[in-house]
């Protein structure tokens, strides 16, 4: 379906730095890192009918001492 490829150039579209990678289980862990408003745009996207494939839950944990990661 092109999730990861995707979700990589969707990073690229919003400046961000980051990865989509699989698991041995089947799900795709998406990290990104950069300006948290973009960060907010790239949550929406993957909860929203615009991503490719069937996205059942997306899990958010934003951690580091900058803003933004």
């Amino acid at each position: 379906v092109g999730f990861r490829w995707s979700t990589r150039a969707k990073l690229d579209e919003l400046g961000l730095q980051g990865t989509a990678t699989n698991r041995d289980d089947g799900t795709v862990v998406v990290e990104a890192c950069g300006d948290n408003g973009a960060l907010d745009v790239l949550e929406g996207w993957l909860c929203g009918p615009q991503v490719p494939g069937a996205v059942s839950r997306v899990r958010v944990s934003r951690t580091g001492n900058e803003p933004g990661y």
